[in-house]
């Protein structure tokens, strides 16, 4: 069984690339669904979705089963992200259009079948939250949860709840540090991973810790390159490879991730 529920965002992306400006396509949604999907898993993405589907969306719909309330176009959600190398990035602006819409009760009824449900980045972790239970009383059995600075540092406690309830979480060294302090400190009952740039990712499975390398690549845009290494990483996952070999998969295509703008690498077929 290796279906994947990925419930989050697809947006239009206004990235600062040291010095210039580019347009892409982007959202922790649709970086995790491609990735799991360039993984070898059969993904279906919750998301609003646009009607008509804009043109650099189309390809990305074509590759997942997506469902979702249906938006006009000019709901999409748009952020603004600078890039400062090394792996990092800020967001700096969001507008959320039509994230309001989506609400658990677009899950589909029957979450038992999905090897994993994975609830992306969303506006609040309340809103993760709400999903999370949603998600539970729909009978899933496998629940991820992916996070970031604007939440962890705003509201703290409940992402500790988050990472509390959920199966397996990702975070970065950033996130990691606004929830334990330093990443030596990270810890969990369950399944953390937490990404390092440039130096890898520690998998973190109760009391045992495993550091992994990242693979070479020549950094042209890391927006995507941590919901990138989750979604490969499910993928996995969900194939039955344990947690430090699924995350090796998770770094190799976070390496090709970063070596092209947006999500080209992960629209490449498998």
């Amino acid at each position: 069984m290796d279906n994947l529920l990925i419930i989050g965002l697809t947006s239009l992306d206004n990235l600062h690339l040291g010095g210039y400006r580019e347009s892409t396509i982007g959202g922790a949604g649709l970086y995790t669904a491609l990735a799991a999907w360039r993984a070898g898993a059969a993904v279906t993405l919750c998301a609003p979705k646009p009607q008509p589907m804009p043109e650099p969306l189309q390809a990305v719909a074509a590759r997942l089963n997506w469902v979702g309330p249906n938006i006009p176009p000019n709901e999409i959600t748009r952020l603004e992200i600078a890039q400062h190398g090394g792996g990092r990035a800020t967001l700096l602006n969001a507008h959320w259009g039509a994230e309001a819409k989506l609400t658990p009760e677009h899950l589909p009824e029957d979450l038992a079948p999905f090897a994993f449900v994975h609830i992306a980045a969303l506006s609040t972790a309340q809103r993760q939250l709400d999903f999370l239970r949603g998600a539970r009383a729909r009978g899933a059995s496998r629940i991820s949860v992916g996070t970031y600075a604007r939440v962890v540092y705003g509201e703290t406690a409940t992402v500790r709840q988050l990472l509390q309830e959920a199966d397996v979480f990702f975070m970065n060294e950033n996130e990691a540090c606004g929830l334990f302090g330093e990443v030596a400190e990270a810890h969990t009952e369950k399944l953390l991973y937490v990404t390092l740039g440039e130096r890898g990712a520690w998998v973190i499975e109760a009391q045992r810790r495993t550091h992994l390398p990242a693979y070479a690549a020549t950094e042209v845009d890391a927006t995507g390159a941590g919901d990138t290494f989750c979604g490969a990483t499910l993928a996995r996952l969900a194939a039955g490879a344990s947690p430090v070999e699924a995350a090796r998969t998770g770094n190799i295509l976070a390496a090709q991730t970063i070596s092209a703008l947006g999500p080209t690498a992960l629209l490449r077929e498998p």
